[in-house]
């Protein structure tokens, strides 16, 4: 997907929603556990309900890798039905990874071509050559750590070195690699004063923002600092959304939770 096809996406339901599909079986409704595969049956519920209102869905790999081959098999149904049922949407393979050359060539090639995402998220620590392998490729999405909504954020990302902190070091390097345009990067809400620093360095570049909701991220200051004139902006909730009920209304309830945030995006943007 292109980011123009984002955009008109987000222009045309008024949402930039990205929900995530962070699931754990401890926490899914006890009806699901008798479904042959409950981790997709859950996610198909979850998607059928909210495709309306949100433009991108992003599992988290851990918690299908957490369950061996069962749960990779339902990380492949899950973007297989997105991309044949909902082919609109943007899809964020939210794995984190990040190694020199080859190997990251290989972890590309795992998300963009087999599985078919849109988007993966990777780590910069080690540098150019572990994230331009994931730029070559056309018309997908390589999402940069860049400053994160945990706590241990602080022990490195906001350190200064050389007279600037670090995550804007990552932020003005990663502009220089090859196909720089392809990147994204993720900024979490609960970072939200620094937003205005990260504009005069990445004015245009789309921001993934987890931690609204459940993390305590408030959705009205990341849009006063982090919106750009593109809009620029994916704005995560996972368990707020996904857990809004643990009964059989579960899907209702998602939807419901994800209505609440798209009407506040939506007067975001009609008086932007």
């Amino acid at each position: 997907m292109t980011t123009k096809e984002l955009i008109a996406q987000i222009e045309k339901k008024k949402s930039f929603l990205c929900i995530g599909l962070d699931v754990d079986l401890n926490k899914v409704p006890k009806h699901l556990l008798k479904e042959d595969d409950p981790i997709f049956a859950f996610n198909k519920a979850i998607i059928d309900a909210t495709h309306h209102l949100a433009v991108a869905y992003k599992p988290n790999t851990a918690f299908y890798e957490a369950y061996g081959i069962k749960g990779w098999q339902s990380l492949e149904k899950t973007i297989n039905y997105l991309n044949t049922s909902y082919p609109e949407v943007f899809t964020i393979a939210d794995a984190k990874r990040g190694d020199i050359g080859n190997t990251s060539t290989m972890y590309a090639k795992a998300f963009f071509e087999d599985l078919a995402f849109d988007s993966v998220t990777v780590a910069p620590y080690m540098g150019k050559d572990s994230i331009e392998p994931f730029l070559a490729f056309k018309n997908k999405h390589t999402i940069l750590l860049a400053l994160t909504s945990n706590k241990g954020a602080f022990d490195f990302q906001v350190k200064i070195s050389e007279g600037k902190e670090i995550y804007k070091t990552v932020l003005e390097t990663s502009k220089q690699w090859v196909n720089s345009e392809n990147l994204m990067y993720v900024v979490g809400a609960t970072k939200a004063e620094f937003f205005k620093e990260i504009r005069k360095i990445v004015p245009t570049s789309f921001l993934l923002v987890p931690g609204v909701g459940a993390q305590g991220g408030n959705l009205q200051d990341v849009c006063k600092y982090g919106m750009s004139d593109n809009i620029g902006l994916l704005v995560n909730s996972s368990r707020g959304i996904i857990y809004a009920s643990q009964d059989t209304d579960f899907a209702l309830a998602a939807a419901t939770a994800a209505g609440d945030l798209q009407q506040q995006m939506e007067i975001i943007l009609n008086d932007r």
